[in-house]
């Protein structure tokens, strides 16, 4: 299973940058979906997901839209308003099983798949 995140790049506060996930070989319409990011130095951390519903940490909510295209098997993240506290490695995540609470969807370790990170970095 192979998931490639793409999309990342140098941008200024305040500016808006879409990230991409593309799961080509393997079809996760039916399962749940994720982004953490990492920075420099710390801990990755959960940034949305999507299965049943949408879920959002509270650093992003407001300014990230996650959604996807299943026909195009791709996952976006849709950043707005970017902060120089955005500055990370995003990945993407996904699972073939049923999340059945929202604490399930913002753990690293619910997900068995994951993508190889692209850097998004917001200058002050």
């Amino acid at each position: 299973v192979q998931l490639q995140a793409s999309g990342g790049g140098l941008v200024q506060t305040g500016d808006s940058l879409r990230v991409s996930c593309l799961h080509s070989t393997h079809d996760f319409s039916r399962g749940p979906m994720a982004w953490f990011r990492q920075a420099p130095g710390k801990e990755r951390e959960f940034v949305a997901a999507d299965g049943r519903g949408t879920y959002y940490a509270d650093s992003v909510k407001g300014r990230f839209t996650i959604s996807r295209d299943n026909a195009k098997k791709t996952l976006y993240l849709q950043m707005n308003s970017l902060r120089p506290e955005d500055t990370a490695v995003y990945y993407c995540a996904g699972d073939d099983r049923t999340f059945r609470s929202r604490y399930q969807y913002t753990q690293a370790n619910s997900y068995d798949y994951w993508g190889q990170g692209t850097l998004v970095t917001v200058s002050s």
